[in-house]
């Protein structure tokens, strides 16, 4: 098993967080992982993605142009990353703030209202777990204790209180995923 994953969206939304809990989780479960991200100078606004490899095997290279999954969180990389999906693959997006949704009809396409639901229950913040959920629920590559063990090793200790919220959110995105268009 391989998977490679681009999350992309604006800085502050927690892309890279998110790519890292992931790749975290995959070393704890004694995967082979590739976390290489890639930010603008602007930081929180400007644009953020980072490319994740999961693999039972040894990874050649981190580099990728296409991808088996795309998580998206905005329009511009939508525009950018919709393309690189393979054919088969699967894309998900929070539809806050696209204009033009995905129209590949060779994919799997999933809507996550991540941004809405997270703003609901008060806890933005944790808002990038939601889309994991959602992920997570397409596939199950990690199972959820070495999740757990993921954000023990990526969150600073002063944030370890989170843990629960950030689970918690985490299985919010899983119950509100949606299919926009299936293979």
């Amino acid at each position: 098993m391989t998977e490679e994953i681009i999350i992309a969206g604006f800085g502050g939304q927690g892309v890279l967080s998110l790519g890292k809990i992931l790749a975290y989780s995959g070393v704890m479960q004694n995967k082979e992982v590739s976390w290489m991200p890639s930010y603008g100078p602007e930081m929180r606004g400007g644009t953020a993605n980072v490319t994740v490899i999961i693999s039972d095997e040894r990874i050649s290279s981190p580099v990728l142009n296409a991808f088996d999954t795309a998580i998206i969180l905005n329009q511009q990389s939508m525009d950018k990353f919709e393309k690189s999906v393979k054919p088969g693959g699967l894309l998900i997006y929070d539809p806050n703030g696209i204009t033009h949704h995905p129209l590949r009809k060779d994919i799997n396409i999933y809507q996550i209202d991540a941004t809405e639901e997270a703003t609901k229950a008060g806890l933005t913040k944790v808002f990038n777990m939601v889309v994991l959920g959602g992920f997570l629920k397409m596939k199950p590559i990690i199972a959820p204790e070495f999740i757990h063990k993921g954000l023990e090793k990526s969150l600073p200790k002063r944030h370890h209180g989170m843990i629960p919220a950030n689970e918690k959110a985490i299985e919010k995105g899983k119950e509100i995923l949606k299919p926009y268009h299936l293979v």
